[in-house]
Order: structure tokens, then C-alpha cells, then sequence
């Protein structure tokens, strides 16, 4: 197991997307690392959300900035000679997608690019582009995608993170020989779906049933036969962090294309998520509203992580239903008033110390 604190503490590590979901927890990860983090991005897009709510702005250099500013961008980069980089900022909504095609291709192919060239020439190390799992051409296929598998995308979401890893490893062949030991490293991570506590993003599955039952409402589920990869947002940002403590060593097999997904043989589909999140919040119901739907998403997709496992010795320590309960309970504690950052400290502490609360240990 890598000993993460001994590669991030004192590093400056720069986050773009750092007021998102998987951008907060991220920073809060690295804050209990010991890293200095500067964080990159527009004001948090919904209220409540985890980065008001952790404070984190206290504990960070958070800068307010768009992706598709590029010489903002560069400025704040190269005032911080960041160590390593983590591009997070997206727009990480499907159905946006639909709704506004041109912003979510400048955002999330564009703003990629700005990344990668506003990197050019700097003394970085090391850069984590976020893409998806739905950067892949989706075929359907019983078995998961591997990292070699065919980029695509039929809506505008998915085809801009595709466009995204083309660019990156566009960037990575043209502008950073790895012969040069001062190179920097590039690599992409495609992770499945993500649940945690902390996102109430519209349009995602966990966030809407959350909602729904809080208020003593029907679930409204849009494609129940749909099967994903869940996977715990700790989990994911743990295979991040061990990626890129791999590239700040200057290992330059690691600057690549990666995969994390979750532990189940099985298709997990949304009908089976919302059942076991009314089996755990204790009350509910739901019903199908996907009749007359027009811009569905694929059915079924799966990430295959042996590339992961055992290159980069990852695996998750939680498996979907552990996942959900840990989430739920998260979800809980802010209804009930809890300290949010000190709720989310400990879900790291526990995380980092492979301890499972009494809660994740549950399982059906």
C-alpha cells in the first residue's frame, strides 16, 4: 500500500474544479496529506454544496476563475508552480449536455486544452486529466471497457470528455518527450459513476432519491434497466492520488490512459441502486418515468480496472452497497446538523486508515 502522505506533503498541488463534488473531497484529501492545495474554479453551482459547507476556502488558495479563461489560467499556474495538477473542472451533467452542446464542448474539450497549454513550458511534474467512463464508444457489450477500447460518444457530454482524452494524448505525444527526465507526465482516468456524500447536483441518481425521500416524495427515475459501474467517490480520488504519486516519481509507464471502477461481476442497474437506498433509508417508493423519454442514455456500461490492479496495486474498498450506506448516512448527518467538515475528515481518516465505519460493513 502506498504511503500517499510521504509524496504530497509539502507539494503544491493545483486542483481545477476544486468547488465541484469530487473537487472538494479531493482538496480535503490532500489538505490531510499535508499538501499545499490551490484550488481553480467557478463558484460552487448549487446551494447547499460540500465546498461551503467544509469551508474549505479557510484552508486553501482558492482562486474564482473559468476554465475557458486561458490567460487567467496560465497566470494563476505559473504564479503557483504547482508540483502537480488535477484537472476536475466540467460540466459533469448528461442532460445539460442536451440543453446547452456548445458550452459543455468549450468547457470540457476546451477547457482541457487550456490546461495542457497552459502547462507547456512550466516546471509542473505531473497532471491528472478527469474524464468518464462514457469517453468510450458504447457498444452495449456485457463486459467492460478497457483502456485501449474505442473513444466515441453520442451525446454531447460524452463525446467532449472523448475529445478530451484525444487531446491529452495529443499534448502528451507532441509536446512531452519522456526521454527528458524534466518532462512533464500526463495521464487521463476514466472512473465509474461516483457516489458520496456531499453532491447535490441535479439530474444524478443518488442526489434525486436523497431529495425525493427527505421530502417524503415519489423517486422519479428516468432509466431504471440502466446498469453502471458505482463507484465510492474515496475510492476513485484514492486511485487518483495513487496515480499521481507515481508521476511525481518520474515513473513514466504511468502517463497513460487509466480505468477505476468498482468491485461487482454483476450489472448493477439504477432500478437495483434506488431499491437498496428506500431498503436503507427505511420508507419510499418510486416509479418510471422513462415512457416518452427522448434523450436517453445508454443502457448498460462497465469499466474493466485490471490495468490498476495490478499495475498501479489499486483496488476499492468499498463495494456499491457499502457505498450507498456510507453515502446515505453521510446525507443523514447534514439533515441532522452535523459539522460537515468534521464529518468529512473522519470519513477520510477512516478511509485512509482502512478502518470501516459500523455502518460500511453492512452489507445485504
Amino acid at each position: 500500500m502506498i504511503n500517499l502522505e510521504n509524496h504530497y506533503r509539502g507539494k503544491t498541488v493545483f486542483i481545477t474544479g476544486h468547488t465541484g463534488f469530487k473537487g472538494t473531497w479531493l482538496a480535503l484529501m490532500l489538505c490531510k496529506l499535508g499538501a499545499k492545495v490551490v484550488g481553480y474554479a467557478l463558484p460552487p453551482a448549487t446551494e447547499p454544496n460540500l465546498f461551503e459547507l467544509t469551508e474549505l476556502a479557510e484552508d486553501i488558495v482558492h482562486i474564482e476563475g473559468d476554465i475557458r479563461d486561458y490567460p487567467k489560467l496560465k497566470e494563476a499556474i505559473s504564479t503557483h508552480q504547482p508540483d502537480i495538477l488535477f484537472h476536475l473542472a466540467a460540466q459533469a451533467i448528461v442532460l445539460d449536455s442536451y440543453t446547452n452542446p456548445k458550452e459543455t464542448f468549450d468547457i470540457n474539450a476546451g477547457g482541457t486544452v487550456n490546461v495542457l497549454e497552459a502547462l507547456r513550458g512550466s516546471k509542473t511534474k505531473a497532471c491528472i486529466i478527469v474524464t468518464t467512463d462514457k469517453c468510450y464508444e458504447n457498444n452495449n457489450w456485457v463486459w467492460g471497457y478497457r483502456e485501449n477500447d474505442q473513444l466515441g460518444g453520442k451525446d454531447p457530454y460524452s463525446a467532449s470528455k472523448s475529445m478530451a482524452e484525444l487531446a491529452t494524448a495529443a499534448y502528451r505525444s507532441s509536446f512531452f518527450s519522456y526521454n527528458d527526465k524534466a518532462s512533464l507526465l500526463v495521464a487521463s482516468v476514466r472512473a465509474g459513476n461516483i457516489i458520496g456524500g456531499g453532491d447535490f447536483s441535479p439530474f444524478r441518481i443518488v442526489p434525486d432519491c436523497i431529495n425525493a425521500l427527505a421530502q417524503g416524495q415519489v423517486i422519479e427515475v428516468r432509466n431504471p434497466i440502466s446498469a453502471r459501474p458505482w463507484l465510492y467517490v474515496l475510492d476513485a480520488l484514492n486511485g487518483y492520488l495513487q496515480l499521481g504519486s507515481t508521476l511525481l516519481q518520474g515513473d513514466t509507464t504511468k502517463a497513460d490512459g487509466w480505468n477505476f471502477g468498482p468491485h461487482e461481476n454483476r450489472a448493477i442497474t439504477v432500478k437495483d441502486l434506488v431499491q437498496k437506498t428506500i431498503a436503507i433509508w427505511g420508507s419510499g417508493s418510486w416509479k418510471d418515468t422513462s415512457r416518452g423519454t427522448h434523450r436517453k442514455e445508454m443502457p448498460f456500461l462497465r469499466l474493466n480496472w485490471d490495468k490498476a490492479a495490478n499495475l498501479l496495486d489499486w483496488a476499492p474498498r468499498f463495494n456499491w452497497e457499502q457505498a450507498l450506506e456510507a453515502t446515505i448516512e453521510w446525507y443523514r448527518a447534514h439533515q441532522q446538523g452535523n459539522e460537515i467538515r468534521a464529518l468529512c475528515d473522519q470519513y477520510i481518516e477512516n478511509f485512509s486508515q482502512e478502518k470501516q465505519h459500523e455502518v460500511y460493513s453492512r452489507t445485504s
